[in-house]
């Protein structure tokens, strides 16, 4: 099943070196999660073939610019495209309030109902949950309220062994019962394990997208063992005070958050303008956690 992440925007809040601010489009098994809307969104979804007809929700992380000022143009695009099928915004509460004054004085009338979903940075909380997936906010540390977002896999079932279908004649109506760990009893009353039907199932996946914040350790246990993270690293370590001053996270204090969460893999991002060659930033995170990669934009990621 498809999980992976593409980069549209790696900057801060102003847009050099061709690095947009920030933007990431999630792909679970052909639905499309926004995470942040940041100027240019919708030109990079068309650059990198981001499929609009798929994306029903958009998470926002916090109130900076950089992290939404596209949202009102993609939401307008969806209408002038004539969508039709419902649309869900999560950010805080005081993003609603922007968004009807950009159409009550362009007046603008949506074709497509538009679900707003107040988040505050209070406490972790699940904010979305379908059948296979569910997105819990992670409360981060910043100059306005702003949350991250956890991506994760539900339990999976386990994996019916194909061949003993057809040997013990197992009926379709039991599949499932089977696949959720109940054994299996045959016509002459026997029962079969269900150690001998089913494969454990394949490992839960997840993403931790932590946004704008200054270094802190608070939700190291929340994110434990993710496969992949994605946390802001917008100056060099050499630039540790003024991260401090403007409540940002360096390059190393990114990686110690990955190594000390056990992640599979860091993306680092929201890179500051002042940086042209970013090489240097990957190898100072690269120092504290090997498996570091640049959140470059186009590049797609897979959970």
């Amino acid at each position: 099943m498809q999980f992976d992440v593409t980069i549209l925007g790696s900057n801060a809040a102003i847009p050099a070196y061709n690095r947009h601010p920030s933007s990431q489009a999630l792909n679970y098994n052909g639905n499309i999660f926004l995470i942040d809307c940041g100027e240019g969104t919708q030109f990079r979804m068309n650059e990198f073939g981001i499929k609009r007809g798929n994306l029903n929700n958009i998470f926002i992380s916090h109130l900076h610019g950089d992290h939404y000022f596209g949202l009102v143009a993609l939401l307008t695009s969806f209408n002038l495209n004539w969508r039709e099928h419902p649309l869900h915004i999560y950010g805080p509460p005081a993003l609603e309030e922007i968004i009807n004054v950009h159409f009550k004085h362009s007046s603008t009338q949506l074709r497509y109902e538009l679900h707003f979903h107040s988040v505050l940075a209070d406490e972790p909380k699940i904010i979305y949950e379908d059948s296979t997936l569910t997105v819990e906010t992670i409360i981060l540390t910043h100059r306005l309220p702003t949350t991250g977002f956890l991506f994760k896999e539900k339990k999976h079932l386990r994996k019916i062994i194909a061949e003993k279908i057809t040997e013990y004649n197992i009926p379709h109506h039991k599949i499932t019962d089977i696949k959720r760990g109940e054994d299996f009893i045959d016509e002459s009353g026997k029962k079969i394990s269900n150690a001998e039907l089913t494969l454990d199932p394949l490992p839960q996946r997840s993403y931790a997208y932590c946004s704008d914040t200054v270094y802190t350790e608070s939700f190291i246990e929340q994110i434990k063992g993710v496969n992949t993270l994605y946390h802001e690293a917008t100056f060099i370590h050499e630039h540790e005070e003024r991260a401090t001053e403007t409540f940002h996270t360096t390059t190393k204090q990114a990686a110690k958050i990955a190594k000390l969460s056990n992640a599979g893999k860091l993306l680092i991002g929201h890179f500051s303008a002042r940086y042209d060659d970013l090489n240097f930033l990957l190898n100072e995170s690269k120092e504290v956690f090997p498996e570091t990669f640049l959140a470059e934009e186009g590049k797609t990621f897979s959970i």
